[in-house]
Parts: C-alpha cells; sequence; structure tokens
C-alpha cells in the first residue's frame, strides 16, 4: 500500500523530462504499446514500463551520479525478474527525443531474448 501512495505521489511530481517523454508513450501514441508510469514493480518504482515487452525506461537527472551502485543492484534485480531497463538522461530526453524515441523503437523491435544487461545512460555532456 506504501508503495502505490508513493507512486501516486511520484506521478504528480514529475520531472520536465519525465513528462516530456510520458507525453511520446501514453495512450498508445508509441508502436502501439501500453506504457504505464511511476510503476511499484517488487521493491521499485520505475519511471515507465512496458509490461507486454518486458521494458522499463528510466529518466535520470544528475543526481543518479551519486547513486551508481544503488542503481546498478536495482537494475539487476530487474534483470532477473526478465525485464529490460534503458536508461536516458533528462538533458537527451529535453534536448534529443529522437534519439531516445530510436534507441526505445530499436529495443522494442530486437528479438525476444533472456533478461538483457541494463543500458547505462551515455556520460553528461
Amino acid at each position: 500500500m506504501h508503495s502505490l501512495i508513493h507512486a501516486k505521489a511520484m506521478r504528480a511530481g514529475q520531472t520536465p523530462a519525465e513528462q516530456s517523454l510520458w507525453y511520446q508513450l501514453r495512450a498508445h501514441r508509441f508502436m502501439g504499446l501500453k506504457f504505464k508510469r511511476q510503476k511499484p514493480i517488487g521493491p521499485y518504482i520505475v519511471d515507465f514500463v512496458c509490461l507486454e515487452r518486458g521494458m522499463i525506461i528510466e529518466v535520470d537527472g544528475g543526481q543518479h551520479g551519486d547513486h551508481v551502485a544503488y542503481d546498478q543492484r536495482r537494475d539487476q534485480w530487474l534483470a532477473s525478474q526478465g525485464l529490460t531497463v534503458l536508461r536516458f538522461w533528462n538533458h537527451d530526453v529535453l534536448n534529443r527525443m529522437d534519439m531516445v524515441l530510436e534507441r526505445i523503437r530499436q529495443a522494442v523491435e530486437k528479438p525476444s531474448s533472456p533478461a538483457q544487461p541494463p543500458s547505462p545512460p551515455a556520460p553528461l555532456p
């Protein structure tokens, strides 16, 4: 119950980058896929998930540079559940949306295989 309340609060307080990406993903706009936002999965709340494809999309700000070990443990746990994690920096979502959507499209179209290791976001500019 606690995680559902927390997830609801996170949905209400999305960052501009999360809002921008959510506009592209919501309502089956992206490749006809259903995405959910701020969804509890196990002990974590993920930014976006397409359960049909087992894909999680995380949008990271600069604070994630201080939480590398936590993010690695989290991503490993999610991968152990058969989920693929894609990570993007806020800057890329806000300024290079075409590139972000193309990477997501490529991951969606990749043939099914065992859980992929998470993709680290490119270094900050």
